[in-house]
Formats: structure tokens, sequence, C-alpha cells
């Protein structure tokens, strides 16, 4: 196979810098000088090029050099975007471990070297070997790349110790097969976006940090190695406050053959900072006049949600149009309805707020909602709509208020036939909307609507923001022509694109691609279903009763419990009535049969087990009495992108 000049003489540096790395030419020089010691006769000056190679076989040198080497020999596939990387760890000493490099890329090796000022665990113990710990997860995205770090023990000075291999090209100018040189990287806006979380003892996941890293610095760096530390600052109220700094290495890798000058970099990255500030003050103008016009046609519409900017975890505004983009999830999920269950598993919790008072919002960048696994309802819909537009409908968040007015915000998707859905993104659920005519006589029968939605401020993707003018915002009444200027005012398409469109300024997060599911569905559902049943002979010993398990009746829960999800999945029932046989066949003439199916987000049995307690119908049957008492528990863990999951339960005494 004949390789073009370039390659080979890139492949013949790589193996340069290998056997200088190894002092592969100092080992040489004390082998030729021994061989010529022991064995030349005195007379004999002649040494042939056989025998020196001869004498580095016997002593191992060249098997040596070819170990080290380590060619991969595996055909080198690209990463698919869903699947997670794992940091890929060598130092300058060690040698590479064996992984897929490719010598005609371009990469960045970032190198986190240990943290330190995290206040917050001055006074935390050193942990004990074995002993559970809150733990640390760096999580980082770079052009469809994801990596997380192994989880340190949270301290002042937190043990990481991680290196990524980030691949620098760009497909996008036709040139992804040749190496990046210095000015092709230069022009790379994207950041580096780091999330830090919190894991405590229990698996509950917090958001302690969100940063952006520049890191073209190296490019400007004398042998394209540069070190920094970085301030992470809070989240939400918190983030003016510094939570700790880290260390970070940053290297090229092959070694830029030029580089540029710190100025040149300075410059690229000023000119960028005043391009995005200018496109972002030009938007903010335009924002401030189309409030102003929609503000004359009613002034009522000064109490609608119409909400046009909101603010991320780092508290920066931004315009809600950038938080929601078409998404992929390639292999991962099939159709909507299963993108809506995935979304509908990720935990939901609202941005928490220091001391009473009204809602704290948060709207979260994907990466960190993705990697804390939990998210407010704006989160959410943001997902749900992004994954629903990247299947090909065309979808939109509705921010309104639910009953009692509380503020939500849920996904709409426009038939081609009209036909209007709303997507609750935190249930799952879906709605067709009728709307009622309000001019209709009160005898005239009007739809009865089931969603739980009460008013509508606005309606937004990616490219479209349209306001509500109708005379009421009740969504029973709202008609969702969305090309009727007279009731939804939109805002231009070009201002919007100006600030929202995937390149258009450097502050927007990119997308993380999906990452696929690390859980064994069939391990974690034994694990839950045995300490479920530890849990269960404890209780009943506390009551002074004994338990007898029985096996089969525990395996003919499984139907229903795939039952269950499918029907969660595709809104159809099916498999139901092989369930019901299999079970009045098990259970005896004269016994009664009891079962109590309960579904979870989580996968903390003890916390589970808690909450089973507190239905009167599930603790009725755990601390059954009576003659020949059989209980029967069924654990099945369905796994979903992200490692989130759907634990369904089943209770049942016979």
């Amino acid at each position: 196979m004949s390789l073009p000049p370039e390659k080979a003489s890139e492949l013949k540096q790589l193996i340069h810098q290998q056997l200088s790395k190894m002092d592969v030419h100092g080992r040489i020089r004390e082998i030729l000088a021994e061989t010529i010691r022991e064995e030349l006769a005195p007379d004999q000056q002649h040494l042939s090029t056989e025998d020196l190679i001869k004498a580095l076989r016997r002593r191992g040198i060249i098997d040596d050099v070819m170990k080290e080497l380590n060619f991969v020999t595996d055909s080198v596939e690209q990463e698919l975007p869903s699947s997670p990387k794992q940091p890929i760890c060598f130092d300058r000493q060690s040698t590479l471990k064996k992984t897929n490099i490719d010598p005609t890329r371009r990469y960045l090796y970032l190198q986190v070297l240990g943290g330190k000022a995290f206040l917050e665990h001055l006074q935390e113990p050193e942990p004990l070997p074995g002993q559970v710990c809150s733990t640390f997860t760096l999580c980082l995205h770079y052009r469809n790349q994801r990596f997380r770090s192994k989880p340190v023990p949270c301290a002042c000075e937190p043990d990481f110790h991680d290196g990524f291999l980030l691949e620098v090209h760009r497909e996008s100018l036709g040139d992804g097969t040749r190496m990046a040189d210095s000015t092709t990287m230069l022009s790379i806006s994207d950041p580096i976006h780091m999330v830090l979380i919190k894991t405590d003892i229990f698996g509950e996941t917090t958001l302690v940090a969100s940063y952006f890293l520049e890191w073209r610095s190296v490019l400007g760096s004398e042998n394209g190695v540069t070190s920094l530390t970085v301030e992470l600052m809070g989240v939400g109220t918190e983030s003016k406050v510094s939570v700790g700094i880290l260390n970070i290495k940053l290297e090229m890798y092959p070694p830029l053959n030029q580089t540029l000058s710190q100025e040149v970099v300075n410059t690229q990255l000023a000119l960028e900072r005043q391009k995005t500030a200018e496109k972002e003050r030009l938007f903010l103008v335009y924002a401030k006049q189309w409030w102003r016009e929609y503000l004359q046609i009613r002034p009522s519409h000064n109490s609608r949600l119409v909400k046009i900017f909101a603010q991320d975890e780092n508290g920066i505004n931004r315009p809600v149009c950038s938080y929601v983009k078409p998404l992929r999830a390639g292999r991962l999920l099939d159709t909507p309805r299963q993108a809506a269950r995935f979304v509908n598993v990720l935990g939901y919790e609202r941005a928490p707020v220091i001391g009473g008072g009204g809602k704290q919002e948060q709207w979260c960048t994907l990466l960190a909602f993705l990697c804390r696994n939990k998210g407010d309802c704006e989160d959410h819909a943001n997902l749900l709509c992004s994954l629903l537009l990247g299947y090909g409908l065309e979808a939109f968040v509705c921010v309104g208020t639910k009953a009692k007015g509380v503020p939500h915000a849920w996904v709409m998707t426009c038939g081609t036939d009209g036909t209007i859905t709303f997507w609750e993104s935190l249930t799952g659920h879906r709605y067709i909307h009728k709307p009622t005519n309000p001019d209709e006589p009160p005898v005239a029968e009007q739809p009865k609507p089931l969603y739980p939605y009460r008013t509508i401020g606005c309606v937004f993707n990616h490219q479209m923001f349209l306001g509500n003018c109708q005379p009421s915002d009740a969504v029973e009444t709202c008609v969702f022509d969305l090309n009727d200027e007279s009731k939804w005012k939109p805002m231009s398409e070009e201002a919007i694109k100006s600030v929202c469109a995937p390149g258009a300024t450097t502050s927007l997060p990119p997308f993380p691609p999906l990452c696929a599911s690390t859980i064994d569905a069939s391990v974690t559902s034994n694990e839950i279903e045995m300490q479920l049943r530890l849990l269960v002979s404890e209780h009943r010993k506390d009551l002074g009763l004994t338990t007898v398990w029985e096996d089969q009746l525990s395996y003919l829960l499984s139907p229903a419990l795939a039952s269950y999800e499918f029907e969660r999945t595709t809104s159809i029932s099916a498999g139901n009535e092989e369930f019901q046989d299999a079970i009045r066949r098990a259970v005896p003439d004269g016994h009664t049969f009891k079962g109590f199916p309960i579904h979870f987000v989580y996968r903390n049995a003890r916390r589970a087990f808690a909450t089973c307690l507190r239905s009167p119908f599930c603790e009725e049957i755990i601390c059954c009495r009576g003659d020949q008492v059989r209980l029967a528990v069924r654990v099945r863990v369905f796994t979903y992108p992200e490692s989130a999951c759907a634990v369904w339960i089943m209770f049942c005494c016979s």
C-alpha cells in the first residue's frame, strides 16, 4: 500500500517522536558498545548490520519498539455522535494507550489536573476506603463529541486527573479529510462546554457549574501547549459566586508545525466578540420595537406571558428561540412518541431558590439538563420540541399558564390537515385541541377540553416567534392559525436567524448529541427486586409476620409491566388478556389475588418502597395476613438514552 508523500512524512514524524520518547537511540548506542566489547576479537574491527540487529533482537529492543508503537489494525470507525466517549487518558511520560487515533486528524488533548478552592467542601472529611461519599463528575461537549470524567470525591481540592482527546476538524468546509492547520482552527469558534455535576450519597444530582472554555489560546502558545486556571462560577442565583478553580492543560496533537502569534489569536477573538455584541444589540433594539407594537394592539397584552428572552443557568439572557433546534436522536429513539416518553422519564425539578417567594426561573442549556438528568418544565419542553422538529414535525414550544395561573411550558404540533396536538412534556400525554367558539349560543354543545392549560401568551421554535394577539388568551377559545397576523403577531424570521441560527453568534451553546444508556436493564431490575424483597421481609418481620415468596407468580407479572410501558410509549394497550388468563390459572380456587403496579423514574429501592407504603392499597398487599399468604414482587427497568429509565414495580399477594 503506497502512501501519499505528506502522509508518509507524517508517519515518519510520529515514529521518530515515539523512538526519541523511548530513548531508543541511547539504548542502541549502549548495546553497540557492549557488543563490540564482548563479541569482537581484538584483530577483527568490522561489525555487520546483521550482527547488530541480532544483538538488538536478543536484548528485546526491537520487540519493545514494536509493542510501544501499538498500531491499531482495526478499521478506524468514525465515532457515531450518539456514543458517549470515555476519557482517553495518556500522559507524555507513558505511551499512548491503544486508542483509535487517526494520524491524519488534528486533536486537542485536554487534561484536567486537579481542582482547588471548592470552599463549600472545606470541612468535608477524607472518605474512608469503600465508604460511599458525594462525588464530582465533569462532563464535556465539543463539536458533537461528549466525554465524562471519572467521579472523584467532593473535597476542597478535588483530585481530578483525566485526559480527553478532542478531534478538531471542519467538515463543513469540505476539508473533513485534511488535517486542520492553525489558521483553519482559529476560525473554529465552538467553545468546549464543561458542566460540573455533584452526585450525593443517595444518587441525587445537582448542577454545580457550567463553563464555556475558549481553547484557541493554545494556537498562539509555544509548542502548541498551554496551561490555564479556570474559575468556575455557580449557577442560577449564585452565578456571580465562585465555586472553585480547575487546572487545565491544553496540547495540540500532532504538535503544530507553525504557531500563530498571540496577537493574531487575541485579535480574532476580539473581532468575534464585537460582531456577536453588535448582532445581539440590534436584536434587542428590534425586540423592544416589536414589544411596543404588540402593546399598541391592546394595552391588556402587558399581562400576557410573552417571553422573548430567558435566563440560562449562568444568568445570561438569551432569546428563547436559541433554546430549540432540530435534534436527531440517531438510532436511540425510533418514534416521536418514544421521544416524548424519553423526555417524560427525565426527572422534574424546579430551579432551586434561596428563601421563599416566587418561582426562580432558569432555563438550562441542553448539556446541563442532560448531564443532571432533571430540569424544569421549560427544559423538558425545549428538548421535546427539538426532538419533534428532528422527526420532521412542525413543533412549537407554548408558554402560558396552568390552573391557578401557574406559569407553564408545553409543546404543540401542527398537522398538515390543521390538527393541533398538545404534548405535555412532563407526563408524555397528548391532547387534541378543538377550539370552542365564544360567539355560539349558550345552548350549542361545546367540546370540553381535557388538557390542563388555561392561557397561552406565545409560541416559538428555532425559526419563529409568535405573540398571541387574539381578544382572549384562554387556550380553549384560541385559534391556532399561525399565518393569520390578526391572531398571532410574528417576529421577523431574519431577525431571529441573525442571533439564533447555528454559528450566527459565538455566544450560542452548541447542541450536544444524545448518548446511549450505560445501564444494564436486567442487572438493575434484579438488584432493585432483591432489595425490595429484603425491605418487605424486614417490614413484615417488624409486624410479627412471616414472608413466603413465590417466584413463579413473580415471573408471571413481567408481561403486565411490559404492557404498561408499551402503553405509555404508544398509547396502545396490548397483551392484557394473556396476563389475566395466566394469573387465573396460577391462583388456586378459594384464593384471592391482589396486585399493585407503580412507576418511578429513579432507581433508589428504599425511596420507592417508602412511596409505595404511602398507598393504602399497596400497604394492604405488603402487610397482608391470612392462611397460605404468598407474596411476589416484580421489577422491570426500561432504559432510555442519557441513562434515563422508567422503573415499573408490581407487588402482589395471593
